[in-house]
């Protein structure tokens, strides 16, 4: 069973949608009342590169995912209930195969 929150109480959620690569992922952002944030969305199938600033984790809530750290040359696969994290100042290529893969990103510093 995974320890994945079903919903999180107490929030602010930014109305306006992060839109990335003509629509193929696309994510909303929640502020707590702590001050951290997170981001959840989809990604639709292909192949992605994003850059961090903040180290992140990405939680897989449902499909799957292939996963390259910049500066490695492995590849790790993720399905819903796993997460992988990225160093601050680096990013992630991140392939979807099929279907939609929803993601919680937690922005860790």
């Amino acid at each position: 069973m995974s320890n994945l929150p079903a919903q999180f109480g107490s929030v602010t959620v930014v109305t306006k949608a992060n839109i990335y690569f003509d629509g193929k992922v696309v994510s909303h952002t929640v502020l707590f009342a702590d001050g951290s944030k997170k981001t959840l969305g989809l990604i639709y199938p292909g192949s992605y590169h994003f850059g961090t600033g903040a180290p992140e984790r990405m939680e897989i809530v449902a499909g799957t995912c292939r996963v390259t750290l910049d500066g490695s040359a492995a590849t790790a696969d993720y399905a819903a209930g796993q997460s992988f994290d990225v160093p601050g100042q680096s990013g992630f290529t991140i392939a979807v195969p099929s279907g939609i893969c929803e993601y919680i990103c937690s922005f860790l510093a």
